[in-house]
């Protein structure tokens, strides 16, 4: 891996560490679950999204909309990426570019099965301030760092934050990403 890619691979994972720290929720509930749902599945169907979408709390699903053209594998998609955000307690994609950081791409060297968790983006934990990681939210059937993004997209939405503020691009925009990483976006 080269320079300019590692430094791009470090800007991303210090920007998802950042939105997993400004994206927490105050409550978590079933109305916000879906609404947040609603919120992705109204994306979805605005620009034809072919995608699986879920909220949950850990092992109790509240939302599941599968949109016109997603394949029945995004259901299992979607399974794999949460379970990787419930194993671990972050996303699916922080997980995916970690790994790539240290010239991996499976989960089986650390005794995990490849049919249970993915490492690709997708996934990201519902953090409720005081209570901790509480369930997840899940997109599949894009390319995983757009997966990632329409979930932090919702999620910046929902707390009233400005969502290109919230984007990696926005984040990494300069080359090591920490001079936005540390700029008060609210």
């Amino acid at each position: 891996m080269g320079n300019l890619q590692q430094l791009a691979l470090d800007a991303d994972i210090a920007a998802v560490k950042q939105q997993e720290k400004l994206l927490r929720l105050s409550e978590f509930n079933e109305d916000i679950a879906w609404q947040l749902g609603s919120y992705i599945r109204q994306i979805a169907v605005q620009k034809n999204y072919p995608i699986a979408i879920t909220v949950a709390r850990f092992n109790q699903p509240l939302f599941y909309c599968a949109m016109p053209n997603s394949s029945p594998d995004n259901k299992n998609w979607l399974r794999r990426k949460a379970a990787t955000v419930a194993h671990y307690y972050t996303s699916s994609y922080a997980v995916g570019l970690k790994l790539k950081k240290k010239g991996v791409t499976t989960l089986s060297g650390y005794g995990l099965d490849d049919k249970d968790y993915a490492t690709h983006g997708g996934a990201f934990p519902i953090t409720v301030e005081k209570a901790g990681i509480v369930g997840y939210i899940a997109v599949s059937g894009l390319d995983q760092r757009d997966d990632h993004a329409l979930v932090v997209q919702a999620l910046a939405v929902h707390l009233g934050l400005p969502a290109e503020k919230t984007a990696l691009e926005y984040l990494t925009q300069d080359s090591l990403g920490k001079a936005r990483l540390d700029e008060t976006i609210v």
